[in-house]
């Protein structure tokens, strides 16, 4: 039976959508309708991640919460390693903002991007053929997962049936991504790389020897990569949104 890389696609939205919880959707359709979520220069899905800043921040002012959104867009920096590491410190310590309490007093408290401690609190999501425009370059990443409108995992599927289009090709081809789709990598947790096979994660600044395996669900039975696939058990191991962030 030969595997195309749209099945190796397809099996994988099904995974996230059937063991992990994500919900699921074709890049084209946030593009399309009478609301659509985005368009091809903007990475974040921007209503989600105002909802979700407003749920889980009632106790925000209103105009508070709008300066944590607006910093999350911003761009700190001139360097990506830089804009990225900025976004991890929001997203793991919140996003610092001030605010008036009444008779000249003011406070400093924090908006939360993620609920950490209630999962089933987020947005999840899973986008295939998620087309990003970027100084008139047009590239198109297979799979990227969206927790609260934020692009934070950017999965690149290579064909193992073509020996040019094995996992270091998938790695090569986020190489370019990063040069040519900067604004998408600026949010970026992880990434992953698989061949519908072997499969491995890294980070935005990990060269190929530092992706990893991961090969195990629930950390207790681990795969023989000779006689299974890897692909599944890192996504139902690593990805399941109960567990993405423990």
């Amino acid at each position: 039976m030969i595997l195309f890389e749209s099945d190796i696609e397809q099996t994988t939205l099904e995974l996230l959508r059937d063991e992990n919880g994500y919900a699921i959707a074709f890049g084209p359709d946030l593009l399309d309708g009478f609301a659509p979520e985005r368009v091809y220069n903007e990475v974040i899905l921007k209503g989600r991640l105002k909802s979700a800043i407003d749920r889980l921040n009632p106790h925000i002012p209103i105009s508070a919460r709008e300066e944590a959104f607006k910093k999350i867009l911003r761009t700190e920096s001139l360097t990506l390693i830089d804009n990225n590491q900025a976004f991890h410190r929001y997203l793991t310590e919140g996003v610092d903002v001030k605010f008036g309490v009444g008779e000249g007093k003011s406070r400093t408290d924090k908006v939360w991007l993620i609920d950490f401690k209630h999962p089933e609190n987020n947005d999840f999501l899973a986008v295939n053929q998620y087309t990003v425009v970027e100084n008139n370059v047009n590239k198109r990443p297979d799979i990227v997962l969206f927790i609260n409108g934020l692009p934070l995992v950017v999965i690149e599927l290579k064909n193992a049936a073509d020996e040019n289009a094995d996992l270091q090709a998938a790695f090569r081809q986020l190489q370019t991504y990063h040069q040519q789709i900067p604004s998408l990598f600026k949010y970026t947790a992880f990434e992953v790389i698989s061949d519908g096979w072997f499969a491995k994660a890294g980070t935005l600044t990990s060269d190929y020897s530092r992706f990893m395996e991961w090969k195990s669900v629930d950390g207790v039975k681990v795969v023989d990569s000779k006689l299974e696939a890897e692909l599944e058990p890192l996504v139902r191991g690593l990805l399941i949104n109960a567990r993405f962030w423990m």
